[in-house]
């Protein structure tokens, strides 16, 4: 689980330093989000297909409603990090992302009845004051667009839906049916957006760049599931919020991110509530 954080930690790096708005990279193009969306989605949906084909997996699944929403749901929720990531604190961003997981349970409530205990509203509480604390701080300082923490929590909210579909295709989809899905919708989406809002041509390290945020995401998610699959959920699951560490520490050294003492309690408050909820619905499985 350290090696899946780290990846998706250097994923972003990646993203931030081709999107690069602090211009800390002059000799690096900036590149729109649709087209690292792009990359990132050619890359993996080559590794997908090898594998159905070797496998000889029906190609389009079965459960293709619950597959296409995860799609659709996948590709909208990381296009819209990926432009707060151009625009936010490394830390910020990724942190906001991190509330997927209350989304996920919020949309499960009304799709399969989830209960919920009301210490987890609590939870909740915590966490969204956290957004609250940062907002407040950003406007208040002028370092933070609203705008992109709105954008965040948008991001963080549809990919609760994608969560959802996940749970949904289970028990009928092979999980790399279910991962393919995400590149074969964004594929032929990125490409006409590139087409129509312009795209880079990219020239030396850049090649490099660009394919490491494919083949980056493609071991974080490969460690993230044999890590799941070789220990208790309780005690694995927790350690993927070290990236919040990753995401703090790279912000810092590598773009000159300095959080005020609000926005850092801002993230405090997020990781607490996710976590404690965590630990309770681990808890409530482990029972």
């Amino acid at each position: 689980m350290l090696l899946s954080s780290l990846s998706f930690a250097l994923v972003n790096l990646c993203v931030k330093i081709l999107s690069d708005k602090p211009n800390l990279f002059p000799e690096i193009q900036n590149y729109p989000v649709q087209e690292l969306v792009l990359f990132r989605s050619l890359v993996s949906l080559s590794i997908c297909v090898a594998i159905i084909k070797a496998k000889k997996i029906p190609f389009f699944g079965n459960n293709k409603k619950w597959l296409l929403t995860r799609g659709i749901a996948g590709v909208t929720s990381l296009t819209l990090f990926f432009f707060t990531l151009e625009n936010l604190p490394m830390a910020i961003a990724t942190t906001v992302q991190y509330l997927s997981p209350i989304f996920t349970i919020l949309i499960a409530i009304y799709l399969v009845n989830e209960k919920v205990k009301p210490i987890q509203w609590l939870f909740f509480a915590i966490s969204f004051s956290g957004i609250i604390v940062i907002g407040w701080d950003g406007n208040s300082s002028g370092s933070i667009e609203l705008i992109w923490l709105v954008l965040g929590l948008c991001s963080a909210v549809i990919s609760g839906v994608a969560y959802n579909a996940i749970i949904q295709c289970s028990k009928t989809d092979e999980p790399v049916t279910v991962v393919m899905y995400f590149p074969l919708v964004a594929t032929p989406v990125m490409l006409v957006l590139c087409y129509a809002w312009g795209y880079v041509i990219p020239q030396g390290i850049e090649w490099l760049l660009l394919l490491l945020i494919g083949v980056l995401t493609q071991i974080a998610q490969v460690s993230m599931t044999r890590a799941f699959n070789s220990a208790s959920a309780s005690k694995i699951t927790p350690i993927k919020y070290v990236g919040a560490v990753y995401s703090v520490v790279i912000g810092l050294f590598v773009f000159d991110e300095k959080l005020s003492l609000y926005s850092s309690f801002g993230i405090v408050l997020i990781l607490i509530g996710v976590l404690l909820n965590t630990f309770l619905k681990q808890r409530k499985l482990a029972k």
